[in-house]
């Protein structure tokens, strides 16, 4: 039973996988949403398609837009069913982002490049080396940066206007009101 506890404990899950004892998404995940949310954690921000965005315009600004781009290429690789789908996504994602000639480069270390004869037997985890050297590359040197760009900040401030907009107040007042009495 110990064993069992240990081994439910020392599993790591994203927070989307929180949940309270009744199932119910944890309330301090549940509490956070835009760019509070993104602000928590490089996984947050990738895993809400607005944030994808925002970072992504980030990104081409700073001219590492593939960076992302190839992140979620693998994303989508892994979802891939049949060998001959996944032949021709794996050939994609290496002519845009790994061969020597790919429009998209992404700097990977080389000896983590792979051949192109890998492409013929293809498997859903088969860049996740690759993928993870570039999270790693976004998370702990573009993230940071990002959090203080302009482009992050600004979409803060007019989240927090509508936050703090007559409308929105009123909704909540109102909200407040029949749950009060």
């Amino acid at each position: 039973m110990f064993n069992r506890a240990v081994s439910r404990l020392s599993r790591k899950r994203p927070p989307s996988e929180i949940n309270d004892g009744e199932g119910h998404p944890s309330s301090s995940h549940q509490a956070l949403k835009g760019t509070s949310k993104w602000a928590t954690s490089l996984e947050n921000l990738l895993e809400d398609p607005e944030g994808v965005k925002r970072f992504r315009e980030f990104l081409k600004k700073e001219f590492s837009e593939e960076n992302v781009l190839f992140w979620l290429a693998c994303e989508e690789f892994k979802k891939t069913q049949g060998k001959k789908q996944m032949q021709e996504k794996a050939k994609e994602i290496y002519m845009t982002f790994l061969s020597s000639k790919a429009s998209s480069q992404v700097n990977v270390e080389g000896q983590s490049r792979l051949s192109e004869t890998i492409l013929e037997t293809p498997h859903p985890l088969m860049f996740q080396k690759l993928q993870d050297q570039i999270f790693n590359l976004m998370k702990y040197d573009s993230y940071s940066r990002f959090l203080k760009s302009d482009i992050f900040l600004n979409h803060k401030k007019s989240e927090e206007q509508e936050e703090n907009s007559p409308e929105a107040q009123t909704a909540a007042k109102r909200a407040s009101r029949i749950y009060n009495t």
